[in-house]
């Protein structure tokens, strides 16, 4: 029982494959703070360098918006042209803005988590209209956070707020003496320093949120070993398919090799457990290649092919166990067999000659070829 629930425990950090399955979910980390302390900064920092031009446009809109003539006031046309002209007057400043807001709601959330696009996020989920689980996240551990980070919101923007408000309030009552234009303008600077300070102090918010979402993140997706045991059986297979695949691999390895057996030049064997089938290309430039090879049953297989395409066939013990042990199928025999492979080819082709021509039959005797001590196998 012990190792059952130590199975089932969530202790391992998530796989690969897990943390991608999430993101095609939209499960990916964010957090709302960070991406509402960067829109009201941007937006803060944006309206200081934008705010005098969106100013001049919305007041001379107003204006225009206030003053027609009679003309104007019956004509049926004068309002759609009105609104255009407004718009077109106010249109680049207040895009500006609109485009680096956007800009900055769009970069925030894509700096922990990246840009996800999920259409499995998007359809209708049973589960969340079950009240009772909607009871669970609420008094969960996310609701509990979402809920201190509320309080913490409130107290940290009225605490700041009160000493804001308190320090300028020689300034604030000063305004009242002013005129209306310079206790505007006195009164425009002095709201978007004090949106920048409040804004700028939900920063500590995001400072402990961004962490804490990124651990909460990998904690739901944490996995038992059960899990991890499982997704290796689903992406690898099960350990009876792997061997069937396997099998049906090396039966076409073997029926492809056993077709290129005709086209070998000659065939060394040991005599009955191993087979090499060779072919060289007198017209290249590299050595013999290995285009069969196999023990027991599949070398019988292999002389009962060569023999039936009148391949020569020849015994040749300690230079088949040499090839057998170093060389693998399509690689060409190595340096050291040069020499010993040389002679066998030699001898198959000065005996095609004493067979088309007849003279005097050739001789090898295959137990003196010259083989290294490190490629020798007994």
């Amino acid at each position: 029982m012990a190792e059952e629930s130590s199975a089932q425990e969530k202790t391992e950090q998530p796989t690969a494959k897990k943390l991608n399955d999430a993101r095609e979910k939209g499960q990916v980390p964010r957090s709302k703070e960070l991406t509402t302390v960067a829109v009201l900064i941007v937006s803060a920092v944006a309206m200081m360098f934008m705010g005098g031009e969106i100013a001049e446009s919305l007041t001379e809109v107003m204006k225009n918006s206030f003053t027609f003539d009679r003309q104007q006031a019956f004509d049926p046309t004068a309002m759609a042209h009105h609104f255009l002209n407004s718009l077109n007057t106010i249109a680049l400043d207040l895009g500006a803005f609109l485009a680096v807001t956007v800009l900055a709601a769009l970069l925030a959330p894509a700096s922990i988590g990246g840009w996800n696009f999920s259409v499995q996020a998007m359809g209708v989920k049973v589960e969340k209209l079950d009240p009772i689980k909607g009871l669970k996240r609420i008094f969960g551990p996310q609701g509990l956070a979402e809920l201190g980070k509320a309080l913490g919101k409130f107290l940290l923007i009225g605490i700041i707020s009160t000493l804001i408000l308190w320090n300028l309030r020689d300034q604030l009552l000063t305004l009242g003496k002013q005129e209306v234009d310079v206790a505007m303008t006195a009164l425009g600077s002095l709201v978007l320093w004090v949106f920048l300070a409040i804004s700028s102090s939900l920063i500590i918010i995001a400072l402990i949120d961004v962490p804490f979402q990124l651990w909460n993140h990998n904690r739901q997706l944490k996995m038992s070993k059960q899990e991890i045991k499982d997704e290796m059986k689903q992406t690898d297979g099960n350990p009876e398919q792997k061997g069937r695949i396997r099998r049906l691999q090396i039966e076409l390895t073997q029926q492809r090799m056993m077709q290129d057996v005709p086209q070998a030049d000659v065939i060394i064997t040991n005599p009955t457990h191993y087979a090499i089938a060779l072919r060289y290309d007198q017209t290249g430039v590299g050595a013999p290649i290995v285009i069969a090879k196999g023990s027991d049953l599949i070398a019988q297989q292999i002389r009962t092919v060569g023999d039936a395409n009148e391949v020569p066939i020849l015994s040749a013990p300690p230079l088949t166990r040499a090839i057998y042990f170093s060389t693998e199928i399509g690689q060409e025999i190595p340096s050291g067999l040069y020499i010993a492979v040389a002679q066998i080819l030699a001898f198959v082709f000065q005996l095609r000659r004493y067979n088309n021509r007849g003279g005097k039959k050739p001789q090898l005797n295959t137990e003196d070829l010259p083989i290294p001590d490190e490629l020798k196998r007994d």
